[in-house]
């Protein structure tokens, strides 16, 4: 008798988890997934570290004790920056949290001109330093701070107007031309930012390597639970959010692999 179909949890400030979910369901289509949306707290960056911290420990507390998931994957690179290791000292479950692919975008990259463009809070952590001093491979790495990318994202997926020079302006620090060489890798250290792909190529001044973590984040959860077996039926999948408002319509039109239940509240 095969063991029975694991809960896997994903959690975000909004809608750029759904990033990492879309990759992460392919693997493991038989699971049941709670995706979860703090978008009561969204953006996460108008909230103090220690307001984070606490707001993330409670709702992942309550969720644990409700779902009693099998993984936890923290789809948000700001809070797995500050939490993550407090949330695994806390909880028994195993976590997945989402951080800067540095490592793979300096071994990548041929100018050694690398960018990080995250949001304000996750460029600023001592986290992110570290990753650099350890896996920056001598690559010359640039952090932009982005204060209004991931807003910007879930306006679009909203149906808003969203002005072509506001996602430039946003972006375009992190293009840098030096000794001749150009900025030629991009790491994109926010779930938000991937939904915005077809925006940051057509507006780069110049063509760029954009690197996702999304799909090493859903090969890493594999690595953990193992692959579907064979002949599993498919699972479910259900969306919650702690502000209790229901899902974007975005989420009809191919973000996600397959339809979500009747939303709710955390």
């Amino acid at each position: 008798m095969s063991a029975p179909a694991p809960t896997i949890l994903v959690f975000d400030s909004g809608l750029g988890g759904l990033t990492v979910f879309r990759e992460t369901v392919p693997l493991r289509p038989d699971a049941r997934f709670v995706y979860v949306a703090d978008d009561a707290g969204f953006p996460y960056g108008r909230l103090s570290e220690a307001e984070l911290s606490e707001r993330v420990v409670s709702i992942l507390g309550a969720l644990i004790g409700t779902h009693s998931p099998d993984l936890v994957v923290i789809a948000c690179n700001t809070a797995s920056t500050l939490v993550l290791s407090r949330l695994r000292e806390r909880f028994a479950v195993p976590f997945v949290g989402t951080v800067p692919a540095i490592k793979p975008a300096c071994a990548a990259s041929q100018t050694r001109l690398v960018s990080v463009l995250g949001t304000e809070a996750t460029v600023a952590r001592e986290y992110t330093r570290k990753l650099i001093a350890d896996f920056g491979q001598g690559c010359d790495v640039t952090l932009v701070g982005s204060r209004r990318l991931a807003v910007l994202a879930e306006a679009l997926l909203r149906g808003e107007a969203v002005d072509d020079a506001d996602i430039a302006d946003e972006i375009l620090p992190c293009f840098i031309e030096r000794g001749g060489l150009r900025t030629d890798t991009v790491v994109l250290a926010c779930t938000h930012y991937p939904l915005l792909n077809g925006q940051l190529t057509r507006l780069a001044p110049w063509p760029v390597t954009f690197v996702d973590p999304a799909p090493a984040i859903a090969r890493r959860v594999v690595d953990l639970l193992g692959p579907r077996p064979e002949g599993a039926a498919d699972g479910s999948s259900d969306f919650l959010t702690t502000s209790g408002q229901s899902p974007h319509p975005a989420l009809a039109e191919g973000l996600i692999p397959f339809g979500f239940r009747q939303p709710s509240r955390v």
